[in-house]
């Protein structure tokens, strides 16, 4: 996976043993602190609720950074979905010896059109974002798209910036 934002740009590799857990390595380039460290991740599914139609997922996300003990981050996101609606939300807090960030953010979506498996899905979605550093409210659309193994999302705002995330699984 890789995250590209107006706060940090990283990549991150995980392995997931089980449907409940995976473990991991992300390589930060924090544009805060203008410095490069790793997280050690690990993230667990708190709760998953599959129904007829649709499904929710609740996760705990939480790294240590090769920085050191006293530069981590945690957070909780969440998803609930059927084949046309999508919502979700995510809070993620980062301490690090020089400063302290907040993330929240709230997605809404709908699927234009409903694909047979392996077609190319997209998702035309609406993202709040919110973080402390910048204190910046930023709502932008985000066009979601994926197929198979291979899931991209964009979503620009002139205050944001670029908020780009690549998937790919194997």
């Amino acid at each position: 996976m890789s995250h590209l934002n107006s706060l940090r740009d990283t990549l991150f590799l995980h392995y997931s043993p089980t449907a409940k857990f995976s473990l991991g390595v992300e390589g930060v380039s924090d544009k805060i602190s203008n410095t490069e460290y790793f997280y050690f991740r690990y993230t667990r599914l708190l709760l998953r609720k599959n129904y007829q139609n649709s499904q929710g997922n609740l996760y705990l996300n939480t790294g240590i950074s090769s920085n050191g003990f006293n530069n981590y981050f945690y957070g909780i996101s969440g998803d609930w979905e059927t084949r046309r609606i999508f919502t979700g939300f995510g809070y993620r807090r980062t301490p690090t010896d020089s400063y302290v960030i907040e993330e929240k953010n709230l997605t809404v979506g709908i699927a234009p059109y409903i694909g047979d498996y392996g077609d190319l899905h997209t998702w035309l979605m609406l993202k709040l974002h919110h973080d402390t550093h910048f204190d910046v409210y930023s709502l932008y659309p985000v066009i979601k798209l994926f197929k198979g193994n291979t899931l991209v999302e964009f979503g620009y705002h002139p205050k944001a910036k670029w908020n780009i995330h690549f998937m790919y699984r194997f």
